[in-house]
């Protein structure tokens, strides 16, 4: 009973502090003409690092989508899966302002003279608002369900899309939308684009079609600027598949963001040159920190990541970069002198090497289990620089 009460007790002050998170707001819009409600998620560290700026994510049809949205982007930050975001999610259902907000016409597919306006109330009014007054990174996220997610779309066909990742959930396209895209994507250069798309059983025959129809286009297409992912949930009704594409999309768009998985070092390093394995680890984090604004240092298990890399490759010659790298990331860890002191141990300079394995010695705690292991590099070394250092026998 007491266990009982303990995790009711955890839910009530997680669910509480979520909710403290949540701000309203009523919007006056030049644009449409009237008001209209948003709702806004700022993360816990927001006032805490008064540096910090935030990928900025418009979740539309926000009755249904905005929770599920926040949730998912609390458990991929609190699991280091993705940055933390700002989210404002656009009430679209009290009077149906959906069907005005992103009608399009039967002829030719665009935007009607109400959903036009909507359009600026968002790319203009918005952007500017949120731009103005909340840190904002240059990332930016758009996510729609049916009707809404035919939308977002007109943000990627313009000339400069508004956005950099695209949510589609069980899109409601327009006749013309697949050709709209097929014509954008190719020409695709200065941004990067993450296009999530999701299909499921229950859609009608004929929205189904244009979806692999739409599925078949984008996946035939290449540019390097065009990331593309597809689910087909084809056991899960069009309410159920909410709760599945989120996820799936979030990990799709922030991946780049995640710590090196196992497809991305097959996939990306796995040949690379010690110097371009250095070098794309690097870039990588320069990437994060000016997409999402997450001023992360290189995380350790990325770092050994790559060092089968350079212990592997090249005879040890860029252990020392890779050292001197950890060095300046993590200065109270033994790391960065271990792999340098390999690296003059390598090329028989046992002087060198016993001054960067002391000093990574000296950096360990005390009590520290790796202490007798991390001094027998010591022992080694001493041997070596006294002649005394016999090595020890091959395994056949």
């Amino acid at each position: 009973m007491k266990k009982l009460i303990f995790v009711f007790t955890i839910l009530f002050v997680s669910v509480n502090n979520y909710a403290q998170n949540i701000q309203t707001k009523k919007f006056d819009s030049q644009e449409l003409e009237n008001d209209r409600y948003l709702k806004i998620y700022i993360p816990d560290s927001y006032l805490i690092d008064s540096t910090k700026v935030y990928p900025l994510t418009i979740v539309l049809d926000a009755e249904y989508l905005f929770d599920v949205y926040v949730g998912n982007s609390i458990l991929f930050a609190k699991k280091d899966k993705a940055p933390e975001q700002i989210i404002v999610g656009i009430n679209q259902n009290y009077y149906n302002e959906r069907y005005e907000d992103c009608a399009y016409s039967k002829e030719n597919g665009m935007p009607t003279a109400q959903s036009e306006a909507f359009y600026r109330f968002i790319r203009g009014e918005l952007f500017d608002y949120f731009e103005e007054n909340y840190r904002i990174s240059p990332f930016k996220t758009i996510v729609g369900n049916t009707l809404t997610a035919n939308f977002i779309n007109y943000f990627l066909i313009e000339e400069y899309p508004g956005f950099n990742a695209f949510i589609n959930i069980n899109p409601y396209y327009s006749i013309d939308m697949p050709t709209m895209l097929q014509n954008k994507i190719p020409t695709l250069n200065d941004e990067t684009i993450y296009y999530y798309l999701c299909d499921t059983k229950n859609n009608e025959a004929k929205r189904k079609k244009t979806i692999e129809i739409t599925n078949t286009i984008l996946s035939n297409l290449k540019n390097s600027a065009f990331n593309y992912k597809f689910d087909s949930f084809d056991n899960s009704s069009k309410t159920a598949s909410i709760g599945q594409a989120i996820p799936s999309a979030l990990a799709f768009i922030f991946e780049m963001y995640s710590a090196i998985s196992k497809e991305e070092f097959e996939k990306n390093i796995k040949d690379l040159s010690p110097p371009d394995a250095i070098a794309y680890l690097e870039n990588k984090y320069v990437e994060i920190e000016y997409l999402f604004g997450s001023n992360l240092k290189i995380r350790e298990r990325d770092i050994f990541a790559i060092e089968p890399i350079i212990l592997d490759k090249e005879n040890g010659d860029y252990l020392k970069s890779f050292g001197d790298m950890i060095n300046k990331l993590y200065k109270e860890s033994p790391i960065g002198d271990y792999y340098i002191g390999r690296y003059y141990e390598t090329g028989k300079k046992y002087k060198l090497a016993l001054r960067y394995y002391k000093n990574g010695y000296m950096k360990l705690p005390e009590g520290d289990p790796n202490a007798d292991g991390y001094y027998e590099n010591i022992e080694r070394v001493l041997n070596k620089r006294d002649g005394l250092y016999i090595e020890p026998p091959k395994n056949n």
